[in-house]
């Protein structure tokens, strides 16, 4: 159906020097950044494409607007008084998640796609410009996947269903279905990222065990099952705990939704089992080691989820500064305006770039890849996270008193920015495991080396930095440097991969400003005029 034209002349006033509605947007072919490094990390090209032409279109658009505008429900009872422990969605969560999963987010990791962790990291991107809040099951899902390898009797099961090109969110056993979602309930009120300290117990009764105590977080609890931990007879243990029984719904309570300052379209909550049924995976004791596996892959996407929100962002503030004028001019042709675009679409294209280099690690095979996978997720997960709240806020402000209002789509990327610098491991969280892999694991530090002197000799300013960088920290910094020495090591690892890819304005700029530091501390506080064409990939 063709809309009709808005109308413009409105009696009082004609409506002019605003921008015209985005309509359909194809985010893949906008986006040469993304071809780009798609194509450079061996993603498959064709699935990214599709992907990013659907979630583009206006009405994609229009069901994130509506799934956040209508936030989830918690029906905990019939009307007869029995218990449902249910949530239900506006009809536009599920036409996200059925797009995305029919797409193959969750699934093309595992499945044979080539380059198929480079292809979800891409998915995980495209994802976040258009409505964050839905990732958050489908990344547990897509993060479930390696941990099922624990049991291989619940592999068999599970696993086909959770790579299903489909979305069931029907409340059914597992057998009953062809398709199926997880979610992740591991932290608890006393202890939060301190999982040793968890109190829920689990008793051992035949094939399963039974669950009884608490969650103060439970992701996706929509989901038809869970990865947790409690405690064993033989210690902190992983267990995958199934949402529905035959004939029975599991003793899984739902205290209520978190409520949260973004990300309302998805919820979240706090649960507690009162002698649930659950499956072990892995041996007792090894609880953490099992689940660690799943923590893992969320932190790919915790790494790509904030380059697409500053993508996202920086997207309307471009729309916006081509179709403004002010003073005689379009805003994006003064020169301020765009020192201070160009200053955004570097951290933008950084981020994306160290992100599907890392995915890339992830697909690999070999000790070393799996090495540089682990000790360069975590810095990517912390650059990037540091640099969205202050990348959305920023894109924000480019449209002035309009950023601010909410059918700008500004203020969700705005609230939706902290939050995967929160989850799945905090700031310091973060540092401190970057410490101990880079003292426990040798290759990892070995890989992390070869990546960043594979750059050298292409800019004298970045060898001189990383020589800066080993005199500085010759072994590990102490505790109280390791924010710092985290920044510094990812910035230098983005620039390494930034070089290496021979896209010279963006190396070049990246390198004088995040690198030499010839800049102010603000966002845009450049030195000289910005190249053009660092502006024209913005798109």
């Amino acid at each position: 159906m063709t809309r009709s034209t808005a109308r413009s002349d409105l009696g009082t006033h004609e409506v002019r020097n605003q921008p015209p509605a985005r309509g359909d947007c194809d985010l893949w072919l906008e986006d040469i950044a993304l071809r780009d490094a798609v194509t450079r990390e061996g993603g498959h090209r064709k699935t990214v494409a599709s992907y990013g032409k659907v979630m583009g279109s206006a009405e994609m658009r229009e069901a994130g607007q509506a799934a956040n505008r209508h936030s989830p429900e918690l029906l905990l009872f019939d009307p007869g008084g029995r218990r449902l422990d249910e949530v239900r969605f506006h009809p536009a969560w599920h036409q996200l998640m059925r797009t995305s999963l029919g797409a193959g987010y969750a699934a093309v990791a595992w499945d044979g796609t080539p380059g198929g962790h480079v292809t979800h990291a891409a998915m995980v991107y495209l994802a976040g410009q258009v409505e964050p809040g839905h990732c958050c099951p489908m990344t547990m899902t897509y993060a479930a996947v390696p941990a099922l390898a624990a049991n291989p009797d619940l592999a068999a099961i599970w696993q086909p269903r959770l790579t299903a090109r489909a979305y069931d969110p029907a409340p059914r056993p597992i057998g009953e279905k062809t398709s199926a979602t997880l979610g992740m309930a591991m932290t608890e009120k006393q202890g939060g990222s301190d999982l040793r300290s968890n109190t829920t117990m689990a008793e051992p009764e035949g094939s399963f065990y039974r669950l009884t105590g608490h969650k103060w977080f439970c992701s996706a609890p929509m989901s038809d099952g869970f990865l947790t931990l409690a405690q064993a007879p033989g210690g902190l243990t992983c267990f995958l705990v199934p949402r529905w029984l035959e004939g029975e719904r599991n003793a899984i309570h739902i205290q209520r939704l978190k409520d949260k300052l973004g990300n309302r379209s998805n919820a979240s909550s706090e649960i507690e089992y009162h002698g649930a049924i659950a499956y072990r995976l892995g041996d007792e004791g090894r609880g953490v080691r099992t689940i660690i596996e799943m923590v893992h892959h969320t932190r790919l996407d915790t790494a790509l989820a904030p380059a697409g929100l500053m993508r996202g962002a920086i997207s309307a503030a471009n729309h916006w500064a081509k179709h403004r004028s002010a003073f005689q001019k379009r805003l994006i042709d003064q020169p301020l305006m765009q020192a201070v675009m160009a200053d955004l679409a570097l951290d933008c294209e950084g981020a994306l770039a160290l992100g599907l280099r890392v995915a890339r690690a992830f697909d690999g095979t070999t000790p070393e890849d799996r090495a540089f996978a682990r000790i360069g997720v975590a810095l990517a997960k912390f650059l990037g996270n540091k640099r969205c709240p202050i990348v959305t806020y920023e894109a924000m402000e480019v449209l002035g008193g309009m950023g601010y209002i909410e059918e700008t789509g500004q203020p969700l990327y705005y609230r939706e920015a902290p939050l995967n610098g929160i989850w799945e491991g905090s700031g310091n969280v973060i540092c401190l495991d970057i410490l101990r892999t880079l003292a426990s694991e040798p290759l990892a530090a070995d890989t992390l080396r070869a990546e960043l002197e594979a750059a050298t000799g292409s800019d004298r300013r970045y060898d001189a930095a990383l020589k800066a960088h080993a005199e500085r920290w010759p072994g590990l910094p102490p505790e109280c440097e390791a924010r710092w020495f985290a920044e510094r090591t990812a910035l230098l690892l983005t620039a390494s991969v930034l070089i290496r890819a021979g896209m010279s304005a963006v190396a070049d700029g990246f390198v004088t400003t995040r690198i030499a530091g010839e800049r102010g501390h603000v966002t845009g506080s450049l030195s000289g005029p910005v190249p053009r064409e660092l502006l024209d990939r913005i798109g």
